[in-house]
């Protein structure tokens, strides 16, 4: 992006600039750290290297620049091209990304703890394709958690599978991912030491949780979600990781 184009988009008179004069200050403040983090990573995408990518930008790197594989210049601006792609490189573990669900808005890809396990291991992460830190970001969207759900099914029995958001505190990457994972034998009858709620579906997840913490006054927290019945979900609430407390996170 030239800097002619951002002063276009950021200009007294562009449309950037009238949208935050229309905003209430959180949302505002909200908006433009996530419009800077855009511009910024825009930015950066456009030069020439791609080995300065932060480490805990490469899941955003990923959902913004390596899922699309037909897009011009494809193999010089991801650094983790999609295992069913031919960019030269040689197609270790770590140095690809294997695609497992794909939508206009999410995308579902296997995590780098696979790499070097059995087969019958399985860790997957739910990625929204738009620019969403994690928990605690206000544009966190719902619809995420059923796509990680059908996901995992593809991949996991449905009594064993568990989708994970971890703390802010407690995560390397600055994109919400939502871990899809088994659950630990005992992990059920570890449920009771913590918060949790009974839901009919995932189309609030967030927002139960969300009740939840601002209840035990917790200011960071993870989030857990499994089949509690054949018709229900049990959402669980940690101020600590749920992938390390409940979770068969790795395979050694």
């Amino acid at each position: 992006m030239s800097q002619g184009n951002i002063s276009i988009l950021l200009g007294p008179k562009g449309y950037l600039w009238n949208r935050i004069l229309t905003m209430k200050i959180t949302d505002t403040i909200s908006y433009l750290n996530k419009l800077s983090l855009f511009i910024l990573f825009v930015a950066f995408s456009s030069a020439s290297s791609a080995a300065a990518i932060a480490k805990s930008d490469i899941l955003l790197h990923i959902a913004t620049q390596c899922i699309d594989s037909s897009k011009v210049g494809y193999c010089s601006s991801c650094t983790l091209p999609r295992v069913d792609t031919q960019c030269g490189q040689a197609l270790e573990c770590k140095k690809t990304n294997e695609v497992w669900k794909l939508s206009s808005e999410y995308v579902a890809i296997r995590d780098i703890k696979m790499c070097g396990c059995n087969p019958t291991f399985i860790h997957g992460l739910a990625l929204p394709r738009a620019v969403v830190t994690g928990v605690e970001d206000p544009d966190r969207p719902e619809a995420i958690w059923q796509f990680a759900w059908n996901a995992g099914l593809d991949r996991i029995e449905e009594r064993s599978l568990a989708l994970v958001v971890n703390p802010k505190s407690e995560r390397t990457q600055n994109q919400l991912h939502v871990h899809i994972l088994r659950l630990n034998d005992d992990a059920r009858q570890n449920f009771a030491e913590y918060e949790t709620a009974i839901i009919n579906n995932l189309h609030h997840v967030w927002g139960i949780a969300e009740k939840i913490a601002l209840e035990k006054r917790l200011n960071d927290y993870g989030i857990l979600v499994s089949r509690y019945s054949a018709d229900q979900f049990i959402v669980v609430v940690s101020k600590n990781s749920p992938e390390a407390l409940f979770t068969k996170w790795r395979c050694n």
